[in-house]
């Protein structure tokens, strides 16, 4: 992924990178909230050799001292001091959680250790402080002074006392938000693009060529309608309908598959069901019949039949009724509007596989070739039965429906195998409910590449908003002078 891929996952994902910034901000807010306060007090302690010494022994002996403070640092957190501490104060408290609210520092090139301690209490936290120095400075003592001497050569001594804090040192409310709200950035924009990586489902025409080739074109390209639910078919559209566009492309681009051919026949199908196959077949013989061609739509998904539903026609004779014998091709086909005409399944068989495989289905498609231009097979999904890539083995070969957001890479690729593996020939990729285009600075902006689809009606009104406000505003001062 380039910079470009990661702009545009943030972009597309900006809500789940939202929620995630918010939720972890609710997060350290709640921590925030419910966490303790604890106060701290610090005491400063001074290490140095006796005073008595000449120019060269002071200088090693602050070398020294530098060196024993580093070690103090260390030996104030162990749990010999803080066993004296619970020892003086009459604490019930173990040593070892004692230890855990003690820290050290030591400032850079000096021989002065400072020591903490945090506790819920401020006044607390202030006793148990001044009494960790006073413990420290008797604990060096007795550890520095050699044996039979009385006097150590190193001494602790404390230099400032441990006061009351007035204010909790945590929680931090400015900082814990501030840190919420990077951290969930962060890892908002870490899960968008984690979902992006792991999403396998077609979104571009990068993921179709990535499984199909280059070789294969992409014919059409859908947009969503919300409408399409309750009105599937074209019929009663305006003229700059934006899905009515869509098939206009469609339509063009589908004629420069095999331009030499006079009569084609091609399989539509898709992965799964649910793609919008068998309304984008039925748009697109009449689509293909409205640009002057004589287009047959047979209804070959023998098992959920839906065009003949999509068109309001007769389902009971049909494809199955051609093979049995019972009734000619001509006396089951039924007239849709000119040029286009429309084959049910017939009543559903108990056997779809063994008839679309069967000799009078070649002769069924066949008969149909010779008597129109372009025939449209609505088939089923190739992944779930084989009845698809069986009728495109005999056939000018298969349009495959993708539908955007949903078909997986693999489900896709899958579809492929199923068609070369009885040497059909994939003809085109048509994609279903993509996004609508949205307006961008210099033209408008397609996943698939294409510049159709967005509407080109006639202007209602002429003119925008503010030129209309202009006119009238000019014509009431032309009448005005005219008074």
């Amino acid at each position: 992924m380039d910079l470009k891929d990661y702009l545009r996952v943030l972009r597309q994902r900006w809500v789940l990178i939202t929620v995630t910034t918010l939720l972890t901000v609710a997060v350290a807010a709640l921590v925030t909230i419910t966490a303790t306060p604890q106060y701290q007090s610090t005491a400063r302690l001074f290490v140095s050799t006796p005073s008595t010494a000449t120019d060269g022994q002071l200088q090693s002996g602050g070398q020294f001292s530098q060196q024993r403070v580093k070690s103090y640092a260390t030996l104030i957190k162990g749990e010999e001091v803080a066993r004296r501490v619970a020892d003086r104060l009459n604490l019930d408290e173990d040593p070892s959680t004692l230890m855990s609210k003690i820290s050290t520092s030591v400032e850079l090139d000096t021989v002065v250790l400072s020591v903490s301690v945090q506790d819920p209490s401020a006044e607390r936290a202030q006793e148990l402080t001044q009494t960790v120095a006073q413990v420290f400075t008797d604990y060096v003592r007795e550890l520095e002074t050699p044996e039979g001497q009385l006097d150590a050569p190193v001494k602790a001594s404390i230099v400032d006392r441990a006061t009351v804090a007035s204010s909790p040192v945590s929680p931090q409310p400015v900082r814990n938000l501030g840190l919420g709200f990077v951290l969930g950035l962060l890892l908002g924009a870490g899960l968008a693009v984690l979902r992006e990586v792991l999403d396998n489902r077609i979104r571009s025409l990068d993921d179709i060529t990535g499984v199909s080739g280059q070789d294969v074109p992409l014919l059409g390209n859908i947009f969503y309608d919300k409408d399409a639910v309750t009105q599937p078919l074209l019929r009663g559209l305006p003229s700059h309908h934006p899905r009515l566009e869509a098939f206009r492309v469609l339509r063009t681009n589908l004629s420069f598959v095999d331009p030499g051919a006079e009569h084609k026949v091609y399989v539509v199908s898709s992965a799964l069901p649910g793609e919008g196959k068998s309304s984008t077949t039925t748009n697109l013989a009449q689509m293909l019949a409205d640009g002057g061609q004589r287009v047959l739509l047979i209804e070959a998904d023998l098992r959920r039949p839906r065009a003949a539903q999509y068109l309001n026609v007769e389902s009971g004779v049909g494809v199955t009724t051609i093979l049995l014998g019972r009734v000619e091709l001509d006396d089951a086909i039924q007239p849709i509007s000119p040029n286009f005409d429309f084959l049910a399944s017939g009543r559903v068989p108990p056997n779809p596989a063994e008839l679309l495989q069967s000799a009078e289905m070649r002769k069924l498609l066949a008969h149909a070739r010779a008597e129109y231009d372009i025939v449209l097979i609505d088939a089923p999904p190739l992944l779930p039965v084989t009845d698809a890539a069986l009728l495109s083995s005999v056939t000018d070969g298969a349009l495959v429906i993708i539908r955007h957001g949903s078909t997986t890479t693999e489900q896709y690729a899958s579809s492929l195998d199923r068609l070369a593996a009885v040497d059909a020939r994939l003809c085109g990729a048509i994609v279903t409910m993509s996004p609508q285009p949205k307006r961008r600075a210099g033209g408008y902006g397609y996943g698939y590449g294409y510049g159709y689809g967005y509407g080109y009606g006639p202007e209602t009104q002429p003119g925008s908003r503010a030129e209309r406000k202009r006119d009238k505003k000019a014509r009431r001062q032309n009448a005005d002078e005219s008074v």
